[in-house]
């Protein structure tokens, strides 16, 4: 795992899918155009920042991985566990379905989504030459929306579980991430027996009461109960670099998104 900088575009990439020449990102903030609080390379549409900026930073994203930004495919993502599975880049005018999981084995098609904090999950079937990114807050954690992506891969496209590499993208540390009573409920009922692995130190202070959710350990458990041992994890605190990645929880909620991208 290595960070890359060929221009002024700083990003991450996994040495698996490296090896594999598989084209793919996440992008630090790092050689945009937007100014504070989005500063710089803000690809989110929806925290305020110009949208000129914003297709601007998405262009030179795209730009520093030789891919044309109308390859993208690029869905409206919610915290669900929607799978979209795709043949063809999304045109520009037409509407985003609501996922946050995508798949496609089409070379032409780059998939994209936007973080700032969530676990931005790779996936790659070197066999049966399928690419896949997944979006994984804790909602998408808790209702595993990385091994249902993992269970469509095996009924599209044939895959086994057993050829796919997974990597864990920079995302929030358990250190900056203590959740509420109602969340580490969800946790020990979703994960049974191996929740409390996945949940640590409790904070209190200020009337306030968390428990730090690992959801880098959750995911990778996720993966491996579905059958993917192949797996690379970043285990890079979006939270504890703010001069690399954008972090809702680090930043108060006023920040942008960071990109990250896979294609064939």
């Amino acid at each position: 795992m290595a960070f890359q900088q060929p221009d002024s575009i700083r990003y991450f990439t996994f040495d698996s899918l490296e090896e594999h020449g598989i084209t793919h990102a996440v992008f630090t903030r790092q050689g945009g155009v937007s100014p504070a609080p989005w500063s710089s390379l803000n690809v989110g549409g929806t925290v305020g920042d110009d949208p000129e900026r914003v297709l601007e930073n998405r262009r030179r994203s795209f730009q520093a991985l030789g891919k044309s930004l109308e390859s993208m495919y690029d869905v409206w993502q919610v915290h669900g566990i929607e799978v979209v599975c795709t043949e063809a880049p999304r045109p520009a005018d037409a509407a985003h379905l609501r996922a946050d999981a995508m798949l496609t084995a089409q070379p032409g098609v780059t998939l994209y989504m936007r973080f700032a904090d969530c676990v931005p999950i790779f996936l790659y079937d070197p066999r049966r030459r399928v690419v896949g990114m997944v979006h994984a807050g804790w909602q998408g954690t808790v209702n595993r929306v990385a091994s249902k992506t993992v269970q469509v891969m095996q009924a599209r496209y044939n895959s086994s579980p057993g050829d796919i590499l997974a990597g864990i993208g920079p995302s929030i540390g358990p250190h900056h991430y203590p959740v509420g009573p109602e969340v580490v409920q969800q946790v020990r009922q979703a994960f049974g027996a191996d929740g409390g692995d996945l949940l640590g130190v409790e904070h209190r202070g200020n009337g306030r009461y968390g428990v730090e959710l690992d959801l880098w350990r959750a995911n990778r458990l996720i993966l491996e109960q579905v059958g993917v041992s192949q797996i690379e994890t970043a285990e890079i605190c979006t939270a504890c670099h703010l001069e690399d990645w954008y972090s809702h929880r680090g930043e108060g909620g006023r920040t942008g998104r960071f990109g990250a991208l896979i294609a064939l």
